[in-house]
């Protein structure tokens, strides 16, 4: 019997266990609503969706976005449950248009964590890991948060993304910015020309100044009217001089005293200019691109974008490595983006272990990781941090002292201790991925409910308790996926399609069973890759 024979007989579109990654796996896109990359198929009915019993609490209340940390194995749902929050987030902001939440995906590092390295330096990646501060974490959030926000009020178009985590301010964003109060303008300029997306972020600073209807300060546009009018007297002045027709008056002592005088005076306020406009500017520059090393621009490209934003609002700027004027520029930044529909933002962290330069090695993700487990961070109002860790660092975590613990306060989030998955949830996931690939319920010409059901696939001396128990022992959805895609395997291999044989039997589950427990505790006692 071949995989199709089986999968046409059973009127399924697919197999429902292939998928071992969320992000590319088809069937669980159609649970959650988004289609298969793939297949032309309607949006899933509502209850194929299946989440884990710590997503709620997870998530929290959308209204007032919360923080929390999750620890779980590779293969336990931490993707998946990235995945369904931003679904969710998805259909709250069409609930909520005038106070949306903006999904911040920080799932891919390899940006961030090559610039750290190339700034920090060191004999490995560890060494400049070592010295990674909060406010990396939260200038790399403010950067994804800001680029697209300049986007969105320039008119640009947005990188590819979802819907939930680009920035909609309307059909008319000229109209909608320049109602803004000065004050957010001018805070919208600041966090622009400080946090904007490497190449050209100094001409998107001038565009957007015009955009906004901004306009120097008065001091500024005197300084600069004077040294063009200045100079101007000066030479009017000379020429009246040379046309008088005595000559006693070009040579007087007066004339020549003005006129030296006024030309002194002149480069003297030149001078005076430069040193405040282009040489305090660049120095400026200097200062904010050692401070926010994850931008990615240089110096020249912070000064030019800094001296076009008003000198009282500069004292705002990032410095040192306290977060508190970080928290400042976020508390900047949401209430800039509430007029424009954004009541508060989502910061998704995971796949920490993934980027080359960390590959799995627990030392570099505790130093990328560990500034993040912060109070002050995850109480910010409006902002919610999910910050969603490998196991191999729960088990680094619970060697830490308690000062650390006292900082951290993790009691006072959500925070899931092992993502885990009992047998009966598991069996409830797996059915519910049999259902969605049911062509039945992928047409929407049948109840879900009265569809296709895991233990129709079994023969009937295997009961339900059996595929309970059978899933518990694995523990977590990647292994329930790859013991139910052997058995499917296994049972096509040894039947026959002419005899009818189209229920796995017991002792194919029971084969394959035994072969998996063996392959997933050899998993957990590392001697084995997957």
């Amino acid at each position: 019997m071949t995989l199709q024979e089986f999968l046409n007989h059973w009127n399924l579109v697919e197999n429902p266990f292939q998928g071992e990654e969320a992000r590319t796996d088809r069937v669980f896109s159609r649970m959650n609503g988004q289609g298969g990359p793939t297949l032309s198929l309607s949006e899933k009915p509502p209850s194929l969706a299946t989440y884990h019993a710590e997503f709620e609490r997870v998530l929290g209340d959308l209204r007032s976005p919360s923080s929390a940390v999750v620890f779980g194995e590779k293969g336990s749902g931490k993707t998946a449950m990235r995945l369904q929050m931003a679904a969710r987030i998805r259909e709250y902001n069409a609930d909520n248009p005038d106070a949306k939440v903006l999904l911040v995906a920080q799932d891919d590092l390899n940006t961030m964590l090559s610039r750290l390295h190339e700034r920090y330096g060191g004999k490995n990646p560890l060494d400049a890991f070592q010295k990674t501060r909060l406010v990396d974490h939260l200038d790399a959030a403010l950067q994804v948060i800001v680029g697209r926000l300049t986007d969105a009020a320039l008119g640009d178009p947005q990188p590819e993304t979802t819907p939930e985590q680009m920035v909609s301010i309307g059909p008319e964003p000229k109209k909608r910015v320049r109602s803004l109060d000065v004050s957010i303008r001018r805070d919208l300029l600041l966090l622009q020309s400080l946090y904007d997306r490497a190449g050209g972020a100094e001409i998107r600073t001038r565009r957007l100044k015009r955009r906004l209807g901004l306009r120097g300060s008065a001091g500024d546009v005197l300084a600069r009217v004077g040294l063009v009018l200045y100079p101007l007297a000066v030479i009017a002045f000379f020429v009246w001089g040379q046309q008088q027709p005595d000559p006693a008056v070009r040579q007087s002592e007066w004339f020549k005293f003005t006129l030296l005088g006024s030309s002194g005076l002149y480069v003297l306020l030149l001078l005076a200019y430069l040193s405040k406009h282009v040489v305090a500017v660049r120095q400026l520059g200097r200062r904010v691109r050692k401070q926010i090393p994850t931008a990615g621009r240089g110096y020249l490209s912070f000064a030019r974008s800094l001296s076009q934003v008003d000198g009282d609002v500069r004292g705002a700027i990032p410095s040192g490595d306290g977060p508190e004027t970080r928290f400042a520029m976020f508390e900047r930044l949401r209430r800039a983006m509430g007029p424009l529909g954004y009541a508060g933002f989502v910061v998704v962290i995971d796949r920490v272990d993934e980027p080359p330069l960390i590959a799995g090695d627990v030392d570099r993700m505790k130093a990328v990781v560990w500034p993040l487990l912060n109070n002050r961070l995850f109480q910010q109002e409006g902002v919610g941090f999910k910050v969603l860790l490998p196991a191999e660092l729960r088990h680094a975590l619970y060697k830490e002292s308690s000062a650390f613990f006292q900082e951290a306060r993790l009691d006072k989030l959500a925070f899931v201790d092992r993502l885990g998955w009992s047998g009966t949830s598991l069996y409830d996931l797996c059915n519910s991925r049999v259902r969605a690939c049911s062509r039945t319920a992928v047409l929407g010409l049948a109840n879900p409910g009265s569809s296709l059901s895991l233990i129709d696939l079994f023969a009937e001396d295997v009961t339900k308790q059996d595929l309970v128990e059978a899933l518990e022992q694995m523990h977590q959805p990647r292994d329930a996926f790859k013991l139910l895609y052997r058995c499917v395997t296994e049972h096509c291999a040894v039947a026959h399609a002419d005899l009818n044989q189209w229920r796995i039997p017991r002792f194919v589950l029971d084969v394959v069973r035994k072969q998996e427990v063996d392959r997933v505790q050899a998993l957990y006692r590392g001697i084995r890759p997957a």
